[in-house]
């Protein structure tokens, strides 16, 4: 069964709303080999349509002018991407389809096909959609030494609990932190009557 990894830009208040306006002044090689991975060892790319429309909007103009990020435009371009959206879309980006019918239903059919990991970037109500269901393999967070104040969080409130294990981290120089999380089979037990043993 193939994988699905989602990648996300994210402050330490859980805002992930508009990176573009906070997160570039940490963006170093670390940070760029990190997201270069994730995406990169992606065959198809699971996006929904605001992250699209972002991304068609600028990703094709950028492998055209042929400055130091047109290998990654040109990889997102080559890369088969399925845009998860309720309406009918007309696609100038090419490698471009719509996910069609149930959301859950589909992205489980595209799950049992053939091929290798698939790969996410942004699209947080995707993401909460396919973590929900148990659909999501893992969760990879850039988490940002900076406190946002404003904007969508990963997660809202009223949600049910996720538990997850950390599978690793590393610290980068910006003091960005590189999380990857996956689901965790069983939810944690504990009580405050363990807890005060370790006091």
């Amino acid at each position: 069964m193939r994988r699905i990894v989602a990648q996300l830009f994210i402050s330490l208040d859980g805002v992930v709303e508009a990176p573009d306006q906070w997160h570039f002044p940490y963006f170093n090689d670390e940070m760029g080999q990190a997201v270069g991975g994730t995406l990169g060892d992606a065959d198809t790319y699971l996006i929904g349509r605001k992250t699209y429309d972002s991304f068609a909007g600028a990703w094709p103009d950028r492998e055209l002018a042929g400055e130091e990020d047109a290998e990654m435009a040109k990889t997102l371009g080559d890369t088969r991407k399925i845009v998860v959206s309720r309406q009918p879309l007309e696609f100038t980006w090419r490698n471009s389809e719509l996910l069609r019918g149930d959301l859950v239903e589909a992205v489980t059919a595209l799950k049992n096909e053939p091929g290798g990991t698939i790969g996410m970037s942004g699209s947080v109500s995707v993401v909460r959609q396919l973590l929900a269901a148990g659909l999501l393999d893992q969760l990879h967070l850039l988490v940002h030494p900076i406190v946002v104040g404003k904007g969508l969080k990963l997660f809202g409130d009223g949600e049910q609990p996720i538990p997850l294990t950390l599978d690793s981290s590393e610290t980068f120089r910006t003091g960005v932190l590189n999380l990857f999380y996956s689901p965790a089979k069983d939810a944690p037990q504990g009580t405050y009557e363990d807890a005060k043993k370790a006091l």
